[in-house]
């Protein structure tokens, strides 16, 4: 009876890897199948006319959930290319210093993140048109009253506050610390993106952070006890970001979005993501 029983729980097991081969088949077909732009992990560059894109993982970005790919950043992107005949390979990262390494390194054509207009990149890379507007807000947990640990910027004196690295919030809290005329412990993360240091903050691994508004928002609905309600910065523009010595595709991609931003489309995504 034993033996039978072996003999049938090993048949089962045959079939379970037997469809899960074949489902896997069939998903590797389909994402052979799918027309440009292209989506990898790759990190190399592509040559010839393809844009390589690094992209990064956030919900206005890029988001992906099983086998479904969306974000703002992303849709946008795919319908640009799509009206303008574009050739683009995405390549999805978590950490923005990576993505800005590999953009100066020539691996990628365009850092599409959640980045403002500032002088932080100024140096090396240069903005394009603005995208959209946004903010940075302070997030953090509260209490078991409902009460939160920071009500106001001036708080942030003598605080530890967590950012995504090198990024233009850690310019925001040192120009804060000198306003207020106080210490803010700004601790720079190189490892995780804006998504991450709020999961961070929700389930209490770091006491507080600092990211962009939209991001925050799409998240704090699945987190009540996380609050974002005080703002760091002024409303600010977000642009993308290209190399300075690419002044050709820089003027193609400023030209294709202000074209965009004018369309019934550009609006559509505006309202389902914002």
């Amino acid at each position: 009876m034993k033996r039978l029983e072996r003999k049938g729980t090993s048949r089962v097991l045959i079939y379970v890897v037997v469809l899960a081969a074949a489902v896997f088949l069939m998903w590797t077909l389909r994402l052979c199948s799918t027309p440009s732009p292209s989506y990898s992990r790759e990190y190399r560059a592509s040559g010839g006319d393809t844009l390589d894109v690094a992209i990064e993982y956030s919900p206005l970005s890029l988001y992906e959930y099983g086998d479904t790919l969306g974000g703002f950043n992303y849709d946008l992107l795919r319908e640009m290319a799509r009206i303008n005949g574009l050739n683009l390979k995405f390549h999805p990262l978590v950490s923005l210093n990576a993505a800005i390494d590999g953009l100066g390194r020539g691996m990628f054509d365009i850092v599409v993140a959640d980045i403002p207009v500032t002088l932080d990149y100024q140096d090396r890379f240069v903005s394009t048109e603005p995208v959209y507007l946004d903010k940075q807000v302070l997030v953090q947990l509260r209490d078991s009253a409902g009460k939160v640990d920071v009500l106001s910027q001036l708080e942030l004196a003598g605080r530890e506050v967590w950012v995504v690295a090198n990024t233009p919030a850690v310019t925001r809290l040192r120009n804060l610390s000198a306003e207020i005329g106080d210490t803010i412990m700004v601790r720079q993360d190189s490892l995780y993106g804006a998504e991450q240091l709020f999961l961070l903050t929700a389930v209490g691994e770091i006491p507080r952070a600092v990211i962009n508004e939209r991001v925050a928002r799409a998240l704090v609905s699945d987190y009540p006890d996380v609050d974002i309600s005080t703002a760091v910065s002024f409303t600010q523009f977000q642009s993308w970001l290209m190399r300075k010595d690419d002044a050709v595709a820089l003027d193609s991609i400023n030209a294709m979005l202000g074209r965009f931003k004018g369309s019934v489309t550009y609006d559509c995504l505006v309202n389902r993501y914002f």
